[in-house]
């Protein structure tokens, strides 16, 4: 007894050691390569102040300083160069760093040393923040499905799913695969696919895709795809592909810099041996005027021309509800030309509202409204829900309702007050009723991108309701100032073109694309590339993550956002707040010009420096100085930013 439950105890020991070095190694993860920068800055600056009273311990402070400080650049530098067979900027860093102390400057290669390890554990964090997990994207994914297989139903993995396998959906089920209603109707939301704002009636011989939710039907499905070539397993490897592109900036970045360490590992093994075999200098001497070389050439004001600026106009967005997921997408979206915007939810309020009544009979607006939502309030489709909430609860009180009945994919029929009404598609009422007057009404409003509900009684068609997604308030005139500063601008979106057309005039957009699937929106994204260079994608939906992705930045409404758009995202509009987009583009062209300003100044000044030490020589703290001074000028140059 007592052994067993000493084994317990173990048990439970060892579980608890495994929780606590996760959560250790996480934390390392995150904040690790910060933490030891600090540290390393904190130990060099204990050093300092007790050079004079204590020499011997200082100088432990120094070189503990140089390990916390510089382990994780060294290791990075040296991984380079044995796996790679090639220097980078790291290793560079890490020996001028290691030369200034070999000839006695300890503080100077600390704080090297320092400067360093700080930049990168800031590039790594904004990195890490601008990671794009799918996670809430494979959420969304079914694992099980209901298989009819021999007359019985059993419940399945989606993975064990075959090409013609009948499914059953019920309703609030997401459909588990791509295939065609073979039997029984329903509303689906194609939201997660499509971005369309309103449920597509779905019958026998309509297609239906994985991942949308099935309504108040109950519908069978044969399967026409397997799992891995679903259309929203297309979504997760389209958003896992545009992951993997390496921008072309950071390409060029990584060879420079490689090229760059190459040069001055070469130009200061040069100055230690040439001087003293050719022109019989001294070996100190030398070795002096190369360690000078190698700290005025170290490329640290470079390094911190471009992040502080960076992280500067990061810290002024985010007071503005702009996240910015990394300093380089700042800068992608100063070169933006053009914006596109996916409709639903973006440049719209995302569901339907009552746009227009249209009355017959001598029925006014109000008392086509009341009879409709009296009859619609049986029934729980969106534009019903619609119907109801602007006719407004006093609409349902006081009227007898009998005989409901629902007509999946058409409307409904029921008697009130003793008289049979119909509600619905146009297509659901009889054709000997929709007269000349009516039918021009009817063309009308559809031309105008509405979804319309016809009400009927025995004496014919007594109204019209057109329901229709209204843009944001403020959707015009954010398209005028983006247009202002030079943004030209399109629409995409999953809805039909008439309704597209319609919100595009209302908003304003130069361009419009309807009637697309995820990757029909990634392929013009493609397309826009080719013509703008730098093309911005502003969405809300899964179906937009492939977009976000592959746009020169995502951006995604940051409030009423699926979990999957602002993972995928570059910058998020946390309020969703479009006319914050103009803001963010003009900080973007001016951090932009300030990381142009600090780039030409570093190197003028490392240019200047080492152009100096050929010439006259300079004496190692002078051109430490001038080194870390430029550095320092740069960062608040870039800080101004902040304002």
């Amino acid at each position: 007894m007592n052994q067993s439950v000493e084994m317990s105890h173990l048990a439970d020991q060892v579980v608890d050691n495994k929780a606590v070095n996760s959560h250790w190694e996480e934390w390392k993860a995150k904040y690790g390569e910060g933490a030891a920068a600090l540290l390393s800055g904190a130990m060099a600056l204990g050093a300092w102040f007790v050079t004079d009273l204590w020499p011997i311990f200082s100088i432990i402070l120094y070189s503990a300083a140089f390990i916390v400080g510089g382990y994780v650049k060294a290791k990075e530098g040296l991984e380079t160069l044995v796996k790679e067979k090639d220097l980078d900027v790291n290793l560079l860093m890490i020996v001028a760093a290691l030369g200034a102390a070999s000839i006695g400057y300890w503080a100077e290669g600390a704080m090297l040393i320092f400067i360093f390890a700080l930049s990168g554990a800031l590039e790594t964090y904004t990195m890490n923040k601008s990671s794009r997990d799918i996670s809430a994207l494979m959420d969304l994914k079914p694992e099980n499905a209901r298989v009819i297989r021999e007359g019985q139903e059993m419940l399945v993995s989606i993975e064990a799913l075959q090409i013609d396998d009948v499914l059953l959906v019920k309703p609030g089920e997401r459909v588990p695969a791509d295939g065609m209603v073979t039997e029984g109707s329903s509303s689906i939301n194609q939201a997660s696919i499509t971005g369309e704002s309103i449920p597509v009636d779905k019958m026998v011989g309509d297609e239906v895709f994985a991942g949308t939710l099935n309504g108040e039907g109950v519908i069978f499905i044969q399967v026409t795809k397997t799992s891995e070539s679903s259309l929203f397993s297309k979504i997760i490897r389209m958003v896992q592909e545009a992951q993997q592109e390496m921008p072309k900036s950071q390409v060029f970045v990584e060879k420079f810099e490689r090229m760059y360490a190459r040069i001055i590992i070469l130009a200061t093994s040069l100055l230690i041996v040439v001087p003293p075999l050719v022109f019989q200098d001294t070996w100190s001497a030398a070795l002096y005027r190369a360690m000078v070389f190698i700290v005025v050439a170290s490329p640290c004001a470079l390094a911190a021309s471009i992040m502080p600026a960076m992280l500067s106009a990061i810290s002024n967005s985010a007071r503005k509800g702009l996240l910015f997921k990394g300093g380089a997408h700042i800068e992608n979206l100063s070169r933006v030309k053009a914006i596109a915007f996916d409709k639903t939810g973006t440049l719209t309020i995302g569901h339907p509202v009552v746009a227009e009544v249209v009355s017959y009979q001598g029925l006014t607006s109000q008392e086509v409204l009341e009879i409709a939502a009296s009859l619609e309030s049986y029934s729980n489709h969106p534009i019903a829900k619609a119907i109801v909430d602007h006719a407004g609860s006093d609409a349902l009180q006081g009227h007898s309702i009998s005989d409901f009945q629902s007509i999946t994919g058409f409307g409904l029929q029921a008697n009130r007050n003793g008289i049979a009404w119909k509600v619905g598609k146009p297509a659901f009422m009889e054709s000997d009723y929709l007269f000349e007057n009516i039918m021009l009404d009817i063309e009308r409003m559809e031309n105008e991108g509405k979804t319309l509900v016809v009400l009927q009684n025995p004496s014919g068609i007594a109204g019209i309701i057109a329901l229709q997604d209204q843009i944001r308030p403020d959707t015009s005139r954010v398209i005028r100032d983006l247009k202002a500063i030079g943004i030209h601008t399109i629409m995409l979106t999953g809805d039909q073109q008439k309704t597209a057309e319609a919100i595009g005039r209302q908003a304003g957009i130069q361009q419009v694309y309807a009637d697309l699937l995820p990757e029909d929106k990634l392929s013009i994204i493609k397309q826009l590339k080719q013509s703008h260079h730098y093309v911005a994608m502003v969405g809300d939906g899964v179906n937009d993550a492939p977009a976000l992705a592959t746009a020169s930045v995502g951006i995604a409404m940051g409030a009423g956002g699926s979990d999957v758009a602002l993972e995928t995202a570059d910058l998020v509009l946390m309020n969703d707040d479009l006319s914050k987009l103009r803001d963010a583009i003009i900080l973007g062209r001016r951090s932009r010009r300030i990381v142009k300003q600090n780039l030409v100044f570093s190197i003028t000044v490392i240019v200047a420096l080492i152009a100096t030490n050929f010439i006259s020589g300079i004496p190692l703290p002078l051109g430490v100085v001038g080194h870390e001074g430029s550095t320092i000028l740069v960062i608040l140059n870039g800080l101004r930013l902040l304002r």
